[in-house]
């Protein structure tokens, strides 16, 4: 029988609140997502960049419309039975309105959860201003509420990969605000050495979420959860890594005239077993 949607939230919100450290990797579109989810993992997210390199564009706020994105999100969440949680970038609008609309948008492609960050986009600005920002935050808490899905909201504050001269200071205020706006989960991506990361912990007032990865950290899980993380996602490391093989591959077949990357793929009658089986769930689901 299809895991549904309140279901599936409701595993996804329990992992937050239980101790314990819980990986969610990041995909880009139906098949990377069933691959993870054969590993298998709790939960899944997605990758707003590695959504936009696979269209042909730079990560960036509004290089990939609120559409396109709900419409890969959509076929994300409807691959696997796990939880999805939705890269929502920084709500594709400045108002809590938009962000609202953005929330709810995401619940209606299947998602259980999903990020909001406070970067603006703008060189000029950097970051949202914080009563802007948390009352983004509480329009999002509040569109969730709204609906049926016990929605895990998490509220990303860029402060590390925007240079902020006060980094640290100003992630833990901004997350604990944000926290108090009706954020489940408090994410600080681009920190790199564990001292921090265990601060970071200490000082704010909610499960913590750190990428790996994108901060080219060495740290374990087993290291993270030591230091109290709670969640660990990889952003769009996976898809970088995958470009990054057709790179290789491109240079070395107009290079050298060899196909060594070939040794790397999986076998073709593998995969297609692999996602045939996936068929076979899919029309058992529908019975």
């Amino acid at each position: 029988m299809a895991v549904n949607q309140v279901e599936k939230a409701e595993r996804f919100r329990a992992l937050h609140l239980v101790e314990g450290t819980f990986l969610m990797p990041n995909a880009w579109d139906a098949g990377s997502a069933r691959m993870l989810a054969a590993a298998p993992f709790s939960a899944l997210g997605t990758t707003s960049a590695g959504i936009a390199f696979s269209m042909g564009v730079p990560d960036g706020q509004s290089r990939v419309s609120r559409d396109a994105m709900i419409e890969r999100i959509h076929a994300i969440a409807g691959a696997t039975d796990l939880p999805v949680s939705a890269d929502l970038e920084a709500g594709y609008g400045e108002t809590p309105e938009a962000v609202a609309a953005t929330v709810r948008a995401s619940i209606q492609a299947g998602a259980v959860g999903g990020n909001i960050e406070d970067d603006t986009g703008d060189p000029g600005l950097l970051l949202y201003e914080p009563n802007l920002a948390a009352a983004r935050i509480r329009a999002a808490r509040e569109a969730a509420d709204a609906t049926s899905v016990p929605y895990v909201l998490t509220a990303r504050t860029d402060c590390y990969l925007v240079s902020h001269p006060n980094a640290f200071a100003e992630a833990v205020a901004r997350a604990n605000l944000y926290r108090e706006a009706g954020a489940d989960c408090l994410f600080v991506p681009g920190v790199r050495d564990a001292d921090t990361i265990a601060a970071l912990v200490r000082e704010i007032q909610g499960p913590l979420n750190v990428v790996m990865g994108l901060t080219g950290s060495a740290l374990s899980v087993k290291e993270l959860e030591t230091l109290g993380v709670r969640r660990i996602s990889i952003g769009g490391s996976l898809a970088r890594a995958t470009f990054g093989l057709i790179r290789r591959a491109a240079r070395e077949m107009a290079e050298k005239g060899s196909f060594s990357f070939a040794d790397q793929q999986i076998p073709n009658g593998e995969l297609c077993a692999f996602f045939a089986s996936w068929e076979t769930i899919d029309r058992n689901q529908r019975k």
